[in-house]
């Protein structure tokens, strides 16, 4: 349910369509839409209903009938548009990479933190209700001792490249558009790596085409995890216990199904919680829920900083740098 926060969505891309969409149906309120183009803004706001258009990132920032902005630019553009909301006094949901790395991550958690805002990633398969459930049967030991994630997230996209995706300079390259969901979800359900292990496969202009990760977690646990942005696959993924396994469906970082197995692999329970739309709108109720204290979030700020460091490392590993680094 919708505590009344006025939202503004900055940028108008695929991304913030879908996110409007899942936003209106769901009861949130849309207040406004700024883009640096103001035709583009102006559409956005008659396709959707919102009662006002910004021909800038600025006006937006400076509305005072929104009190949070969501983010829908290409992650370069992450760092800048969340400090302009910031300084604005909005509270801010920025899409998932949430920067180019754990220096800027950093410093948006730094300006909200001074500001008294809250600045969350908009990492929305984390707030998903088939996760929720996931998390619930892990802390009631469905599948003893938790030991492995395995996940991969891969899918066939442009090669073109002058495509962003292939671009150095736009942040391109698999681990940071598709790679970012296996790695949180590792984190998620095992905590933050104490090592990190990976190897690439990089594109002619020189980003990452296919990744894979291997991290170590406390107590010997381990997470594999793979992405790659030129070939489709399965994108399911496991967590493998002591007393059984819990499988998510394809496609398993959208709504999809929770299988559970004994040590036999006899299905035990299978859940799939009913979702209207993309599902996008739990993660805006999730930040509404913070705005007002009502309950601890379950990707806190500290967590997304800590995750960009870890791809921070990968990058390392990998040979993977961008302009201005």
């Amino acid at each position: 349910m919708s505590t009344g926060l006025r939202w503004g969505i900055l940028a108008t891309g695929g991304i913030a369509r879908s996110f409007a969409r899942d936003l209106i149906d769901a009861g949130h309120t849309v207040a406004a839409v700024g883009s640096r183009a103001p035709g583009a803004a102006a559409a956005f706001a008659a396709e959707f209903g919102i009662p006002t258009a910004h021909g800038s990132y600025e006006q937006l920032a400076a509305d005072p009938g929104v009190d949070v902005i969501y983010v829908a630019t290409p992650h370069p553009v992450h760092l800048d548009a969340a400090l302009l909301a910031i300084a604005g006094g909005k509270h801010v949901l920025v899409e998932k990479p949430f920067t180019l790395n754990a220096a800027q991550a950093g410093r948006i958690a730094e300006a909200a933190a001074a500001a008294g805002v809250v600045a969350m990633e908009a990492m929305w398969t984390r707030f998903l209700p088939h996760m929720v459930q996931l998390r619930a049967l892990l802390a009631a030991g469905a599948i003893g001792e938790v030991r492995t994630v395995i996940a991969d997230h891969t899918q066939a996209l442009p090669t073109d490249p002058a495509h962003r995706l292939q671009n150095p300079e736009l942040g391109g390259g698999a681990l940071l558009d598709l790679g970012i969901y296996p790695v949180s979800f590792a984190v998620d359900v095992l905590g933050l790596p104490t090592a990190v292990h990976a190897h690439a496969s990089l594109t002619p202009t020189g980003v990452d085409r296919q990744t894979a990760m291997l991290l170590e977690h406390e107590g010997g646990r381990q997470s594999v995890l793979h992405c790659a942005l030129d070939t489709a696959g399965s994108n399911r993924a496991v967590v493998l216990g002591t007393h059984g396994a819990l499988e998510l469906d394809r496609v398993w970082y959208t709504p999809t199904t929770v299988t559970r197995y004994d040590r036999d692999w006899s299905v035990v329970e299978q859940l799939r919680p009913d979702v209207s739309g993309r599902g996008m709108q739990f993660q805006a109720a999730e930040l509404e829920r913070r705005v007002s204290g009502a309950a601890p979030s379950s990707l806190p700020i500290d967590e997304t900083v800590a995750i960009m460091a870890v791809l921070d490392q990968v990058r390392n590993l990998i040979g993977l740098r961008y302009p201005g680094e």
